[in-house]
């Protein structure tokens, strides 16, 4: 691949596949921009994000995300930092990061923004969140990342073989509240100790997670800032209650619910693994610090 060339990186399995039929017309769009486009070939999201790596490397002159937030998480891995135009089609079951950064919800829309932007040689900034793990291995994300609740049934979904699609989420809810237990959460955010017992905790550079659930409701990811949001102990039924009000964004009225705002955020607590873009990333303590412009957004 030349400077020249889009390389694109399309999940024929994004959105429960009813996209796909949809990758010739974004094809087409995207060569309006009069580069060359070339599919990224990849089987499994690991073989993706390396062969996304190979075209920036390369110096591809941008980088396309067809899907949704899963297929998007594993192209930022190769853009963060690098300054290589990044453009999202939204495609996908969910589509935080597209939404919370002013990406056009219609596909071909956003593909026509996207060659536009190519054409005149215009770009975004936008901010990513850079995680440490415990082992020193860095990933990055655009919307959200889980430490919580959502996290603990996120993990037990992925261990489940039954059933399939979006009731295994339904079946993990249940499983984990019947077994809900408060946490022990140490949180510090830019050197300052907020530690508390909780249940639900969610660093947020964009507003929503989960296709559309506004759990940082105030989130910028133009800001340089990460928006922290927590929940104290709640019981189960008082869990249930507030899980409605995070579609609206409702939720931060709640005296049980607390937000903050930082550069930096240390969470730590025993037997969690955190999702972030509602991908695996790695048991907590996690260092989330936000990295202000980290990718240039094609929009």
């Amino acid at each position: 691949m030349n400077s020249d060339d889009i390389a694109v990186l399309a999940n024929p399995r994004a959105g429960r596949g009813r996209h796909r039929g949809l990758l010739p017309g974004v094809l087409e769009r995207l060569g309006g921009s009069g580069r060359t486009v070339r599919l990224v070939s990849a089987g499994s999201g690991e073989e993706a994000e390396k062969a996304c790596h190979r075209a920036v490397a390369e110096g591809v002159g941008a980088l396309v995300a067809v899907g949704g937030d899963g297929t998007v998480h594993r192209a930022v891995q190769a853009v963060a930092g690098t300054g290589t135009g990044f453009g999202v089609v939204p495609a996908g079951t969910g589509n935080d990061f597209a939404a919370g950064t002013g990406v056009p919800a219609d596909p071909l829309a956003a593909a026509t923004a996207i060659a536009t932007a190519v054409r005149d040689g215009r770009s975004t900034p936008i901010d990513l969140a850079k995680v440490t793990t415990a082992q020193d291995d860095v990933r990055w994300f655009g919307a959200v990342l889980a430490a919580g609740f959502d996290a603990i049934v996120n993990e037990r979904a992925n261990r489940m073989r039954w059933p399939r699609g979006p009731r295994r989420y339904d079946v993990a809810i249940m499983l984990e509240l019947a077994r809900l237990r408060p946490r022990r959460y140490r949180l510090v955010l830019d050197g300052v100790d907020h530690s508390f017992t909780g249940v639900l905790v969610a660093v947020g550079n964009c507003r929503s997670y989960g296709g559309g659930m506004l759990i940082c409701p105030a989130a910028d990811p133009t800001d340089g800032l990460l928006d922290v949001v927590v929940a104290a102990s709640l019981g189960r039924g008082a869990l249930v209650r507030l899980k409605p009000r995070l579609r609206r964004g409702t939720h931060q009225s709640d005296p049980q619910v607390g937000s903050y705002r930082a550069r930096q955020v240390r969470i730590e607590a025993a037997d969690i693994i955190g999702y972030a873009d509602g991908e695996r990333v790695a048991a907590l303590p996690l260092v989330v610090s936000c990295e202000p412009g980290a990718v240039r957004l094609l929009l």
